[in-house]
């Protein structure tokens, strides 16, 4: 352990969020929940949405006030950005940026923008994030449990000398301090969170998926049985990884699954692919990801919606909807 320290709710020690309005821009997965739960803490929140819209209905039937983005940044102390990261620059210079003024914060869930300079906001606002580690619907979920998620937080900018103690209540408020909040940069943040995401989280673990699969097929086991090997049991596999580490999955399941994976895993998953990582790794911390993956939006998405055609036609796909509907997860 490198000694981090874990912050919860005793070591909240002010209350400067009670005297804020906080305008959360944006109200999807993260922006509703965070909306909800923050205002649920008793605090003055606000919402900016494009007029209209979905979004717009749906806050106002949780009985917010809504306004358009311009608006709710006029108004608000804080401006909490929660729409998608390749919108926020475009959103932040037309309608936050005239309504930044000495004294008022943002916030952020992630720190995409701000890392890589998307956003470069004046030197007389503060800056701070505050990143649930979970999606939106499970952090209100265990918001309304009593308890919480666990939360990342850091700061940009700090004129107001309150950053810091505006992060730790905006985490209190969404429960993140009952479970631990611990301290991080925006630069490590954004940087572990793509190479997590490419190298492991869906990147890594799609491919494993749709090998092993293919693998299974090729050497003639049926496509259902394929499915069930290399894809279904992997979520039972990760929920015992994530209940109890890895030593805790290792001892639940058979000792023959057991020395198979310790013995042949490394063979697999070895040297040469945690090079493969650590090119991914690189390309994110030197900003070619980002250069790559700004163009390629810019384009229109073409490369990105080919991939997920190709994606959404492989038998991996075809054979899980039939598996899922056996499960009763589909109808």
């Amino acid at each position: 352990m490198s000694g981090v320290k874990v912050y919860r709710d005793e070591d909240v020690k002010t209350e400067y969020l009670k005297e804020k309005t906080i305008a959360v821009i944006g109200f999807g997965s993260q922006g509703k929940a965070q909306a909800l739960c923050l205002r649920d803490s008793g605090l003055k929140v606000i919402v900016g949405v494009r007029p209209g819209g979905a979004s717009w209905r749906e806050a106002s039937r949780e009985g917010l006030k809504v306004l358009p983005i311009a608006e709710a940044a006029k108004e608000a102390d804080i401006i909490h950005m929660l729409i998608p990261d390749m919108v926020q620059a475009e959103v932040y210079q037309r309608d936050i940026a005239p309504n930044l003024a000495e004294g008022k914060a943002l916030c952020f869930s992630h720190g995409f923008n701000i890392h890589f300079k998307l956003i470069v906001p004046p030197p007389s606002v503060d800056v701070f994030m505050v990143a649930p580690k979970a999606p939106g619907p499970r952090l209100r979920e265990l918001y309304l449990e009593g308890f919480g998620v666990p939360a990342l937080i850091a700061v940009h900018q700090n004129p107001s000398g309150k950053a810091w103690n505006l992060a730790l209540e905006m985490a209190k408020a969404l429960g993140c301090t009952r479970a631990g909040v611990l301290e991080t940069t925006f630069k490590d943040e954004t940087e572990s969170d793509l190479i997590g995401e490419q190298t492991v989280l869906v990147g890594g673990l799609m491919e494993l998926i749709k090998k092993g699969f293919e693998v299974l097929v090729e050497e003639g086991y049926p496509p259902e049985l394929a499915y069930f090997e290399a894809c279904n049991e992997a979520k039972l596999i990760m929920d015992l990884i994530y209940q109890a580490g890895l030593t805790g999955m290792l001892k639940a399941v058979s000792e023959t699954a057991r020395y198979g994976g310790l013995a042949i895993g490394p063979q697999i998953i070895d040297d040469h692919v945690k090079e493969n990582m650590r090119r991914a790794a690189r390309n994110v911390k030197e900003g070619r990801f980002t250069e790559q993956w700004l163009q390629e939006y810019k384009a229109g998405r073409r490369n990105l919606n080919r991939m997920l055609q190709e994606i959404e036609s492989h038998q991996l796909e075809k054979v899980g909807k039939f598996i899922r509907k056996l499960s009763g997860l589909e109808r």
